[in-house]
């Protein structure tokens, strides 16, 4: 009798690749643990990624919609954020299919917003015109606080504000109002945008609105920037200096130089993001992403995190970076850490917050 031996195929490395590095990036933006595991392991292919993180997103939007129906608004915010954030995991590396990722991108912007007036602190839609097209961004305030300072956060190339709400919430917890935008390349502006190395002209527009607000002290600005946001935010601190204190984790002093190690994957999505047809074109679009002659020119507080096993971007980066400056610098260099240390947020993330804190003029608490 002869006998049938079953040979599994060949494993989906984009998948594998995914299954092994990012569930604490997931997790620190609000993913549950047990969505990651089940989600990534009930997929073979790359190719049903996307859909099977929207029909995750859609178990959380369903109880979220539920939730707001019964007047439970507290837990309808919970639950639409989860939405969103999973809504925003399904596309933000699927760049193989265009249409799904768009309608996956749309529904966490609607979950998202749906939940900002239901949040603890709530939150408010802002649209800033700019290049004849608009940049969004959500805006959130501390409660009991009168015109209190605002930490401006800006993502990467493959994160947009839907992903932040947890980096929000320790800024808020501490005093300071938080708003996440979409530059140029992110989010809701990938689509009329490219990535652009001088982002300190969108940067400008946000200052200005946040300015213009009776609520807020404009006077009173902060930038946090992580991954491609880590390169934005010094870059805006040097041009800008209605900046008082500037947070850079995980950025490149020069994207170019740290390109060619990053992963395929990665590199498909600068294609995208560049506006560009090949990964070449691309890569030689990254090149004025570059802080040579421009760090010194940084004279406010900053801090600056590296991770020792970061992947991405080289941590001897994030050093010269803090050697480079003018101002008062504070690096901290996270052992055992992966990009922006999503595996370590104990050891930033509410360091950050008390760090901007201080140097916002913000009461210790």
């Amino acid at each position: 009798m002869a006998t049938h031996v079953q040979v599994d195929a060949k494993p989906d490395a984009k998948l594998e690749a995914a299954r092994a590095q990012w569930a604490a990036r997931f997790t620190a933006a609000g993913v549950p643990i047990a969505d990651f595991q089940e989600v990534t392991h009930s997929i073979s292919r790359w190719a049903e990624w996307c859909q099977a993180w929207c029909e995750r997103a859609a178990v959380h939007e369903e109880i979220g919609r539920e939730a707001l129906a019964a007047g439970h608004r507290l837990s309808a915010g919970h639950h639409l954020t989860t939405a969103a954030v999973c809504y925003h995991f399904a596309k933000f590396m699927f760049v193989e299919d265009i249409k799904q990722l768009r309608a996956a991108h749309n529904k966490a912007v609607e979950c998202r917003t749906l939940a900002l007036p239901h949040l603890q602190p709530p939150g408010e839609r802002i649209e800033i015109p700019f290049e004849g097209k608009a940049l969004a961004g959500n805006l959130r305030k501390p409660p009991g606080e009168r015109r209190p300072p605002v930490v401006v956060i800006i993502s990467g190339m493959d994160s947009c504000k839907e992903e932040q709400h947890y980096v929000e919430q320790v800024f808020l917890e501490r005093g300071m109002a938080t708003f996440s935008f979409d530059g140029p390349g992110q989010g809701e502006a990938e689509y009329d945008f490219p990535v652009r190395h001088d982002y300190e002209v969108p940067a400008g527009a946000v200052f200005g609105c946040m300015q213009s607000r009776s609520d807020l002290d404009g006077d009173r600005i902060g930038i946090l920037g992580a991954s491609m946001g880590g390169y934005y935010a010094p870059r805006v601190a040097a041009f800008d200096k209605r900046v008082k204190a500037c947070i850079a984790n995980g950025g490149a002093f020069s994207v170019i130089d740290n390109f060619d190690q990053r992963p395929q994957s990665l590199k498909d999505v600068y294609v995208l993001r560049t506006h560009s047809k090949t990964v070449e074109e691309a890569r030689e679009k990254t090149r004025p992403f570059n802080l040579e002659g421009i760090a010194r020119k940084i004279t406010c507080p900053i801090m600056i995190i590296a991770a020792t096993e970061d992947r991405i971007t080289r941590w001897q980066d994030a050093e010269r970076l803090s050697r480079e400056v003018s101002g008062p610098a504070t690096f901290l260099l996270i052992e055992g850490a992966s990009h922006v240390a999503s595996n370590r947020t104990y050891r930033h993330r509410t360091q950050c917050a008390d760090w901007m804190a201080e140097h916002l003029g913000v009461p210790k608490r």
